[in-house]
């Protein structure tokens, strides 16, 4: 009996997906929630499980094909084992029952924990078992973690993770195998049987891509991923929808940098996690959005939808794209739980593990990308937000004090607004407000 999978429901608003990359292959078993496929979605990757016991039989959408909720993208036939290659014990009535268990291969002669050497080029692999990564083999590890360790054949259970609860994670299974690659180098070179270099692995995950050449000039064409497509027809809607202007200011940021010297060790060592920017600047920006309810709201038809809560979103790069988590109610928050809050969804936004909920319903976004150099922008909005703050990099300039000429650190803000609800005037207020609450910060625990 064959068994459909099926796109299932992806959340709110998101109806369809594209197959990014199949983690089983026809004739594959599977037990039920063994992962089978990586849907990329507007916002975030998910992985479809499967509901039998069985052998996957077909597969019914390949990879790079659109799909819609429901959509049948595969089928188990259940109950049936992987076939036996002919000539192995399983082929026997002794292989099949009542078989002693094979006694334990010897240690290998690196010592244990290390890396299963690379078979010899042409020869047959061995069929992953269960226990392989990605086969419900009870490792816990991060879907980017998994996708490496089986792009190099590496079981995950001889890794250890350092995410919470022992998980594994992308930079302990990179750190493992630059250890095996350093302990091979160190270790003296022996004859292999035949002598074959070890094959280098190919990321399974990388898109194909068509390489061109005009007059001797090379040129690569990469198909955009679902969420580099999706990122990029918001923003010129964005650009479309709404009368958008950005206004700038500046903010001396030498009494939050004087509060950081002072109180960075002690924060940490209390609260354990450290005290940096972000914190300061939701706090002066939930101050500001009291005063100006306006910027937090959003335009639906011909009414204005106040928001009278403030959920705001934390812009971070990936490598796949921009992705904006959001910290939920951000105005009942204290700096620790802030920037705990920011740093566990960074951290998830990285590791590809950011789910529909954290990516929706934010009020107001932040973006910095001054971590990266940028002196000054102008940040496009977030619809259905009608504003966004932009932070820049800090950096020490000649400015005008009390008559005199001073070296300060100074940071560029730009404040983006919908023009349609948010008057110029208004904004214009609403960003020296946040640069006054930046500049002297123990307002904040006051206006924030």
């Amino acid at each position: 009996m064959s068994v459909e999978i099926k796109v299932p429901q992806l959340g709110e608003s998101v109806v369809e997906a594209t197959i990014g990359r199949w983690l089983k292959q026809e004739g594959d078993h599977v037990s039920p929630g063994d992962s089978l496929v990586e849907l990329e979605t507007d916002k975030v990757n998910v992985e479809v499980p499967s509901s039998a016991d069985g052998t996957l039989q077909s597969i019914v959408k390949p990879e790079g094909e659109t799909v819609t909720v429901g959509d049948v993208i595969a089928l188990v036939a259940e109950g049936q084992a992987p076939a036996q290659s002919d000539g192995q014990p399983g082929d026997t009535p002794e292989g099949r029952e009542g078989a002693a268990p094979e006694p334990p291969a010897p240690p290998s002669p690196v010592g244990a924990g290390s890396a299963v050497p690379a078979p010899p080029a042409g020869a047959p692999r061995e069929a992953p078992s269960p226990s392989q990564p990605g086969d419900g083999d009870g490792v816990r590890a991060t879907p980017l973690a998994r996708r490496i360790a089986a792009e190099h054949g590496l079981d995950l259970g001889r890794v250890e993770g350092s995410g919470p609860g022992g998980r594994v994670r992308r930079e302990d299974v990179a750190a493992y195998l630059e250890q095996q690659v350093e302990r091979q180098e160190r270790a003296p070179s022996q004859p292999a049987a035949p002598p074959a270099p070890a094959p280098s692995p190919q990321p399974a995950a990388a898109p194909a891509a068509d390489v061109e050449t005009a007059g001797g000039r090379r040129e690569e064409r990469v198909r955009m991923s679902r969420r580099r497509r999706t990122i990029a027809q918001r923003l010129v809607e964005a650009q479309h929808t709404a009368a958008m202007l950005t206004t700038f200011n500046e903010a001396d940021m030498t009494a939050i940098m004087d509060v950081r010297k002072r109180r960075r060790d002690a924060f940490k060592e209390r609260h354990g996690v450290g005290l940096g920017f972000m914190s300061f600047f939701t706090r002066a920006v939930v101050g500001a959005l009291k005063a100006f309810p306006r910027l937090n709201a959003e335009i639906q038809g011909d009414d204005m939808l106040l928001k009278y809560y403030y959920d705001i979103g934390i812009a971070v790069g990936t490598d796949e794209g921009l992705v904006v988590p959001v910290v939920r109610d951000a105005d009942r928050l204290t700096f620790a739980e802030i920037e705990r809050e920011i740093a566990t969804l960074a951290d998830r936004a990285r590791e590809r593990e950011l789910s529909l909920t954290d990516l929706r319903g934010g009020t107001f976004t932040i973006t910095n990308g001054g971590i990266y150099g940028s002196l000054m922008s102008t940040p496009i909005l977030n619809a259905p937000q009608v504003g966004i703050l932009g932070m820049h990099k800090i950096q020490e300039r000649p400015i005008a004090l009390a008559g005199e000429v001073v070296i300060r650190p100074m940071m560029y803000l730009a404040l983006s607004y919908d023009h349609r609800i948010v008057d110029g005037s208004e904004a214009v207020r609403f960003l020296v407000l946040i640069k006054e609450l930046l500049e002297d910060p123990e307002t904040l625990l006051l206006e924030g």
